[in-house]
């Protein structure tokens, strides 16, 4: 069993920056595939941003994040993180972590992933 634990969430003005962490409970972290997702109010959990297990240690990202956002994954502190730069009004849901063992970076859908983070809220104000 996997637990990943979130931090790094809040409030920022448009423009500002926000670092996502994600720590994992198992030392085989770099086994796992991680993504990123969010979701606002009333609509679907979306993709943002994964990485492969470090076998492949690539890396993909939606189209509305690309440019802005980071990911990237220290094995030696079992963590991934989501850097996120210039952030939007639009940017604002709650952020999950997820990860699947041996995962590539062509997984963009929720349902392929095993394990969750609990969600940090991530608010860009205008």
């Amino acid at each position: 069993q996997v637990q990943l634990v979130e931090s790094g969430g809040g409030l920022v003005q448009a423009g500002g920056s926000l670092r996502r962490s994600c720590a994992a409970s198992v030392r085989t972290f770099s086994n796992y595939g991680v993504g990123w997702f969010r979701q606002a109010p009333g609509k679907d959990r979306e993709f943002v941003a994964v990485i492969s297990w470090s076998g492949g240690g690539s890396t993909y990202y939606t189209d509305l994040v690309k440019g802005r956002f980071t990911i990237s994954r220290d094995n030696a502190k079992n963590t991934v993180y989501l850097q996120m730069n210039d952030l939007k009004p639009e940017d604002t849901a709650v952020y999950y972590c997820a990860a699947d063992q041996y995962g590539s970076s062509r997984q963009t859908t929720p349902h392929v992933y095993d394990y969750w983070g609990q969600g940090t809220q991530v608010t860009v104000s205008s």
